[in-house]
């Protein structure tokens, strides 16, 4: 994980709606960036409807919210429609930003080896600093969580 007090890598990718998403963008606005291992699976589904239903209590604490994960734009789209969900979902196919977020590394499943995506949050402060790592999230209680660290 990328360690609180450092610059957040900037980046630049496409939504579900194949606009172009730049961080840098953002700044003076608090962003949290919830890193999931594919969409519509159970506990992403979960952790992003959460992040939904608080959604207003985020807008009202300067906050944006950006998912991202390996999923293409089509199925980010289909993820966000399904879901209703009000914020961005941004699609990094090649897993660049997912690396430069140390979000990915090796994980175990039946015994099995693999590399995935961690579900793990950032969040970042008005000038584009790490303000807080998340490296546990509970996909039940992390919309929550956080908005907790914004009080």
């Amino acid at each position: 994980m990328l360690k609180e007090g450092t610059k957040a890598p900037d980046f630049s990718l496409q939504d579900q709606n194949g606009e172009t998403i730049n961080l840098k963008d953002f700044k003076g606005q608090k962003v949290l960036l919830w890193f999931y291992p594919k969409a519509s699976t159970p506990g992403c589904t979960i952790e992003g409807q959460k992040l939904r239903d608080e959604f207003d209590n985020f807008k009202e604490k300067n906050t944006v919210i950006f998912g991202i994960s390996a999923d293409s734009v089509k199925s980010q789209n289909n993820f966000c429609t399904k879901q209703s969900f009000p914020f961005q979902l941004l699609s990094d196919k090649e897993k660049v930003i997912i690396r430069a977020y140390e979000a990915i590394g090796m994980k175990k499943m039946y015994g099995r080896e693999y590399e995935g995506i961690f579900r793990i949050s950032y969040l970042i402060d008005e000038k584009g600093m790490i303000e807080k790592a998340y490296d546990k999230v509970k996909p039940k209680e992390h919309a929550a969580e956080v908005l907790e660290d914004l009080n």
